[in-house]
């Protein structure tokens, strides 16, 4: 009985915290199909009509296709560099027994204890001094630059616990290290590259704080600071407004939807090795 009283109570408890998360977002998505007169009337009544208008005009405006695109790019790219490099590295660092590589790995996971707010401004400075800002590239490249350690970190661990033999045979048969590494070990990889990559998409693509400080020029503007400048235009117009906000996170939402079974895969392949 006590058992079954404890198990309601958590299922109420859980059920409650879903409410109030998924709340906000439905109340969004119901606004995002009305006018602003029936927003400001009652913002928690159904819609009377499913209008696409809205949406239309979003799509419109904030040159959703054009800012989706440069997201994609930025997010591709970043996220593949982060992979291959991320991988090769903590290979080397595990294999190879030489004391500068010990110094290496400690100085990766050192740095994921830096804050990115805490180097932006001379990061800023010193990249506009150059003249880089304003770029996808450049932008690409911070990204790799603040993503390799934790996916070293997290490669360095999975690779120690790969048997040394598979490796030996794979050379003993004429392999080479990059052809060992790419044919034997990497494929082995798979569960922590799924992770990694799959944190990396949602933490990209979602971020607003780096490109801000370095896309100015509203053509290289990615989704979540195309956003940004349609909400801060459109504020006044809830329904439009709104219709931005789903357009942005629909996107985030499906993917995470499709790939959630790897990444609880991941982390429990990871917490075993």
């Amino acid at each position: 009985m006590k058992k079954n009283i404890l198990s309601l109570i958590k299922t109420i408890i859980v059920g409650i915290i879903l409410v109030l998360y998924v709340f906000p977002f439905v109340l969004v998505l119901i606004n995002s199909f009305k006018n602003r007169v029936d927003i400001v009337s009652n913002p928690l009544n159904l819609p009377k009509t499913y209008n696409l208008g809205n949406y239309i005009d979003a799509y419109t405006k904030m040159n959703y296709s054009h800012a989706f695109m440069n997201s994609l790019i930025v997010t591709v790219f970043s996220v593949i560099a982060i992979v291959i490099n991320s991988s090769m590295t903590a290979y080397i660092l595990v294999r190879k027994k030489w004391k500068f590589n010990k110094i290496m790995f400690f100085i990766f996971v050192a740095s994921m204890i830096i804050p990115f707010q805490g180097i932006m401004i001379p990061l800023v400075n010193i990249y506009g001094s150059l003249g880089m800002l304003n770029s996808k590239w450049t932008l690409i490249y911070m990204y790799i630059g603040f993503g390799v350690a934790l996916a070293v970190f997290m490669y360095h661990g999975f690779i120690k616990s790969i048997p040394v033999e598979l490796e030996e045979a794979a050379m003993i048969d004429g392999c080479s290290i990059m052809q060992t590494f790419w044919q034997i070990v990497f494929p082995l990889l798979k569960p922590t590259t799924m992770t990694i990559a799959i944190l990396d998409v949602l933490w990209i693509w979602n971020d607003f704080l780096l490109p801000s400080l370095i896309l100015v020029e509203a053509k290289e503007r990615t989704l979540p600071l195309s956003t940004y400048y349609f909400y801060g235009t459109y504020t006044v117009n809830y329904g439009l407004a709104m219709a931005g906000l789903i357009l942005t996170i629909v996107p985030v939402i499906l993917f995470y939807l499709f790939t959630q079974k790897h990444i609880i895969n991941g982390v429990l392949q990871g917490s075993i090795k």
